[in-house]
């Protein structure tokens, strides 16, 4: 074997011991999130139709505000209103759900660029 496959044979081992530590620390990072929850809050209001209501004035004050979670799920969009009391730990799940794909995708990226260098130095 000559100096360049030595080199990326070190490469390789050097490489896989990076994506195991950066695997060791997602899946810690994982771990520690808590609740997920996918989805978009959203703030609506509401027009009820009650003849002489003040939804109907002018000019008009809206019901609200209410809010409402929207996502789609293994194809299929749905929506959950949420309960003011609620919204901080709504809140928190969408957070915890944004962070854990973004670790996924530096997950997949990782893999992907050391599946890469094994395959490159199979070929050497």
């Amino acid at each position: 074997m000559g100096i360049l496959g030595v080199m990326l044979l070190v490469n390789d081992n050097l490489q896989g011991k990076a994506f195991a530590a950066a695997n060791r620390e997602g899946e810690g990072q994982l771990a520690a999130l808590g609740d997920l929850r996918p989805g978009s809050l959203s703030t609506q209001y509401n027009v009820c139709g009650t003849p002489g209501c003040r939804c109907k004035a002018t000019p008009p004050e809206k019901h609200g505000p209410y809010y409402q979670v929207s996502f789609t799920r293994k194809g299929k969009s749905s929506s959950k209103f949420v309960r003011k009391e609620d919204l901080a730990a709504v809140r928190r799940e969408l957070k915890n759900y944004e962070v854990m794909k973004t670790l996924v995708d530096r997950w997949i990226d990782l893999a992907t660029e050391l599946s890469n260098i094994r395959l490159a130095n199979k070929r050497s």
